[in-house]
């Protein structure tokens, strides 16, 4: 739910902010590993919060159930849980995810003067080496937003506790943002989780052959309280959880203030629609509102900009 919030920093969150050469190293890799922006109390409640999520507590409940929600119950059993608008049903995790400090990263990196909630979506991956739903194929998260205007838009990764390779941590394509796309059809649009891993593998290969670029991929190795952040054009992926406890995190998507929803039509003629738009009000013109700040609430604004 909005909130009235503060968008000041102190002088101490001042000095996690990204350097003018790590916004530079962002814009040229895709990817950025922050400093320590949760405190572990901070991060310790997201755990405490996430399992009482999982134990059935909502403050709210979406009003409506969009036809590609990501929304694990427990029936579903012991595969990777993925809850999408998990800081709309509850109120605890929206209160640390939306951490001025997170969203003036984001903004820097972005080069926004203001950023906005997208979407979140709260991810447990099991400690079962072979389950095949802990696989995420490589993709980039442009493909399945296409009604969005902003080619800006980027992803905070946060997980709930060190988070190395053995967890099946978040892996990026280094420089893969900046790639020219070849072999993009309407099937990009579709979820990675209704795609062929080997199609996906296949596509991603043929686009740096196409660059004329060695395939780099590097494992997040991220501390408890740190977080990475990729552009949304940036292919990723992660492996199996080969340790022996659970890969807690959310993945924190991000628009910049200046996104907006646009009509984006496949060849079938059919018209590409997102989840938020059977849930966020309209704008004047009757577009849905990816400004609707109940679904996609200001994290952060540059007031003195403004």
């Amino acid at each position: 739910m909005p909130v009235t919030q503060d968008f000041v920093l102190s002088e101490q969150e001042l000095a996690l902010l990204p350097t003018d050469e790590e916004v530079e190293a962002y814009a040229r890799n895709g990817w950025y590993l922050t400093r320590k922006l949760f405190t572990d109390d901070e991060v310790d409640e997201l755990t405490a919060a996430s399992e009482r999520f999982y134990a059935g507590e909502r403050s709210r409940t979406l009003p409506a159930r969009p036809a590609r929600l990501a929304y694990w119950q427990p029936e579903h059993g012991p595969v990777q849980r993925h809850n999408d608008y998990v800081h709309y049903e509850s109120d605890d995790i929206a209160r640390i995810l939306r951490k001025p400090l997170i969203g003036a990263v984001a903004a820097r990196l972005a080069r926004a003067a203001e950023i906005r909630v997208f979407q979140s979506t709260l991810i447990y991956k099991p400690p079962i080496a072979g389950e095949p739903s802990n696989l995420v194929p490589w993709h980039f998260d442009r493909h399945y937003w296409q009604t969005c205007t902003s080619d800006d838009m980027l992803t905070a990764f946060i997980p709930f506790h060190d988070c190395g390779v053995d967890l099946g941590t978040i892996t990026m394509v280094d420089g893969s943002n900046r790639w020219a796309e070849i072999g993009a059809d309407d099937t990009t649009t579709r979820h990675f989780a209704q795609r062929s891993r080997d199609d996906l593998e296949v596509m991603l290969e043929q686009n740096a052959a196409h660059n004329g670029v060695e395939i780099n991929k590097i494992p997040m190795l991220i501390p408890k309280g740190h977080m990475s952040f990729h552009h949304c054009r940036t292919y990723h992926g992660s492996g199996a959880n080969v340790s022996d406890g659970p890969r807690r995190a959310i993945s924190f998507h991000l628009q910049p203030g200046t996104n907006e929803y646009r009509r984006f039509e496949l060849s079938t003629g059919d018209v590409v629609t997102y989840n938020h738009d059977v849930l966020v009000r309209r704008t004047a013109d009757g577009r849905p509102d990816y400004a609707d700040p109940e679904f996609c609430p200001v994290v952060w604004r540059d007031t003195v900009a403004a």
